[in-house]
């Protein structure tokens, strides 16, 4: 079947370019993570970072909350964290003899979980439903999170010491896992010898408000895709389902995640449909931590098990 040429659509992605721009001068050397990242904020999705300290996941994660106007809140995860530093409690008001909810830090549009693995399993719960269903319920009121409403989550490598792996229901609430990693030379000399980054991020000014990011999130919603590209991405999934180099395959919600994920990059391409090149551009942030080798260590996500995937499936 063939693919239906897509149109430009520059008025859509052209707020966004600027905005690019300016964070590429921030996070040197990491374009593609820069971008992947912008698009799970356009599918809103939800971002997983995995990398060693001192990177820039905390940086990038403060970056995408002031180019796009966005109210910050950074949550640092330790092992005594509990559910309610996140979502909130109820509290007595001796004043007036009632109770009142004091919202937690879930209540912000970008909610930074830095170092996520490294809290109990009980308070990574806690992360689920709003996630998933952006709201919260706290002694049986459901209280409703702003919209938009996106979770960047930082991990460290789950070989250090002190972490706990988060399980295979709450990393597919995650639309992407990203890795930073190092700079090359000469992003990584510029670095050194410009100005600290966390000045720089003082000095930004937003690039858009939220409104305008809620609309070009309503227009990536709306991207076209062709026949031809849903059964590209079936194939894909197939592949991980029959191959004997994964545990299991991919699910019915990661290919509904791809397809998300790939709508945004379509339109930061300022194009109105999707093409398979879309599709291979986000398909490892999007289907990495959810693959893992047959036989491999539990938890273990490398991005080759996904590259495997693209190497091995013919594009239509």
């Amino acid at each position: 079947m063939p693919l239906i040429k897509p149109r430009l659509a520059g008025t859509a992605s052209a707020p966004l370019q600027p905005l690019i721009r300016q964070a590429e001068d921030i996070i040197l050397g990491k374009q593609h993570a820069i971008r992947e990242a912008i698009a799970c904020l356009l599918a809103r999705g939800h971002l997983l970072i995995e990398d060693l300290p001192g990177v820039g996941k905390t940086t990038l994660a403060q970056l995408l909350a002031r180019l796009f106007g966005l109210q910050f809140q950074r949550v640092q995860f330790t092992s005594d964290l509990l559910p309610a530093d996140i979502i909130g409690a109820t509290i007595y008001d001796r004043d007036t003899g009632g109770f009142h909810f004091h919202p937690g830090p879930v209540f912000a549009q970008l909610v930074l979980a830095d170092e996520v693995n490294r809290a109990t399993p009980k308070t990574q719960s806690a992360l689920l439903e709003a996630m998933e269903e952006r709201q919260v319920t706290v002694e049986g009121e459901t209280r409703a999170l702003p919209e938009p409403f996106f979770v960047v989550a930082t991990q460290n490598p789950g070989s250090q010491i002190g972490t706990f792996p988060l399980p295979e229901s709450q990393l597919d609430r995650f639309l992407m896992r990203i890795q930073l990693g190092y700079p090359d030379r000469a992003a990584e000399h510029e670095l050194l010898r410009g100005v600290d980054r966390r000045e720089l991020l003082q000095k930004l000014r937003p690039a858009m408000d939220h409104e305008t990011l809620l609309d070009l999130q309503r227009q990536a919603a709306g991207v076209h895709v062709a026949d031809a590209v849903v059964e590209y991405v079936q194939a894909l999934m197939e592949y991980t389902r029959s191959s004997e180099h994964f545990h299991t395959g991919l699910s019915p919600r990661a290919g509904l995640a791809l397809l998300r994920a790939a709508r945004a990059w379509a339109l930061l391409e300022g194009r109105d449909a999707v093409l398979p090149e879309d599709v291979q551009a986000v398909f490892v942030s999007v289907a990495c931590h959810r693959l893992h080798a047959e036989g491999g260590v539990p938890g273990q996500h490398e991005p080759r098990l996904a590259r495997l995937v693209l190497d091995n499936v013919p594009v239509p």
